[in-house]
């Protein structure tokens, strides 16, 4: 989403008024002589996660407990985007980093990128350049080119990523299938999957990947020009080389300049954002030789191991809905699961956690009765034996 010019103004003017303080790098934000010069917005604010830890090695931990998904697989599609509408930049930040982190040696073997902070600062730029992070007042609910109708627009996206329809399974045939990936699950298209923030960024950074594996292995690409048109297929379809940079400008380009304002200027993990074409310090990363930031590792399709590229959350039997409890919710969606398929569907993971009377047998009445009793308290473990 392109950040209008106005934007800077207003907010320029807001923070003068309540004389907000924030981190902006070199520029002194007591003094602001214009809207040019303001190139971020936003709060500064403490870590969510343990300082302690080494990220490189560790990542961050997932502080905020995100489960494969954020919403329970049964909300409305309403419920599920007044929950994204309500995150803060700095929990859409964490989201993202949550899935960076499930697939990490994955994500740096095709991109040819070792240093995990950079890889978090990259993916902080494509949701500014798509979403402008929430702008601290959407958080990740953000929609387009969803006019035509549910799925009919190849550019129909959601999302801090604005992760189009064409990454899901079961999206329209007359798209091109993104099958490439299979280190990452790939959701099919429905409603509660589409519109829940953390699918949202699984499947973001897995047509990431999918335009990856083309440029390396059906256009013989290298270096940083892996993930340079990796973005270019990410907005247009087509992750060929282009002839000029104007093709590369606005988006991909512009993407690794927003990065390096997060990677550079202390702003990973706070409520600090950035937009497109935002003025100021920003032109001091909008340079010609931008991308020897990225570094000079080769980008691989060298195998990644399963057990470091597939969600494994730990399994809660008896919890259907993934929200870390087994409640009542969890019944009723096994219920409707089984008296509406076509209707109510449950995620992979749930399909693992609901199946815990007779393992293995699939999602059947005896699961229900399995959960009904442990909400009752009449057995006290679930597997069932």
């Amino acid at each position: 989403m392109n950040k209008k010019r106005f934007f800077g103004v207003i907010t320029a003017a807001a923070m003068i008024v309540s004389s907000l303080s924030i981190s902006a790098g070199d520029m002194d934000t007591s003094i602001v002589a214009s809207a040019d010069e303001w190139y971020c917005a936003g709060s500064t604010c403490d870590p969510l996660h343990d300082t302690s830890r080494d990220i490189q090695k560790e990542g961050v931990g997932n502080p905020l407990g995100f489960g494969e998904r954020n919403t329970p697989a049964n909300a409305s599609t309403a419920e599920i985007r007044a929950i994204n509408h309500n995150m803060t930049v700095q929990e859409v930040k964490y989201a993202l980093y949550k899935e960076i982190d499930e697939h990490w040696e994955l994500i740096s073997t095709r991109l040819g990128q070792p240093e995990r902070e950079k890889v978090y600062a990259l993916f902080l730029g494509l949701g500014s350049r798509e979403s402008t992070l929430g702008e601290g007042k959407i958080g990740s609910d953000h929609e387009t080119a969803y006019e035509d109708g549910w799925g009919v627009n190849s550019a129909h996206a959601y999302g801090t990523l604005q992760t189009a329809v064409t990454a899901f399974a079961d999206c329209n045939p007359k798209f091109m299938p993104e099958d490439n990936v299979p280190e990452m699950y790939q959701y099919s298209f429905t409603e509660s999957n589409f519109y829940d923030c953390i699918i949202s960024n699984h499947m973001g950074i897995r047509k990431i990947l999918h335009f990856a594996e083309i440029c390396i292995n059906e256009e013989g690409m290298h270096g940083y020009q892996v993930i340079r048109n990796s973005l270019k297929g990410f907005n247009t379809g087509w992750c060929y080389m282009a002839e000029d940079d104007g093709a590369y400008k606005t988006y991909a380009d512009e993407i690794c300049s927003m990065a390096q304002f997060y990677y550079n200027e202390g702003h990973l993990y706070d409520n600090v954002f950035t937009w497109t074409s935002a003025g100021g310090n920003m032109e001091k990363y909008r340079t010609a030789d931008r991308w020897d930031w990225w570094g000079d590792t080769e980008p691989s399709m060298a195998p990644v191991t399963e057990s470091n590229t597939q969600d494994n959350p730990k399994v809660l039997y008896g919890d259907a809905n993934c929200d870390g409890e087994v409640d009542i919710s969890d019944f009723v969606l096994i219920k409707q699961t089984l008296s509406a398929p076509s209707k109510y569907t449950l995620t992979e993971q749930g399909k693992i956690n609901a199946d815990c009377s007779g393992n293995g047998d699939g999602i059947t009445e005896a699961d229900a009765v399995a959960v009904r009793k442990y909400i009752l308290k009449m057995t006290d473990t679930l597997p069932e034996a």
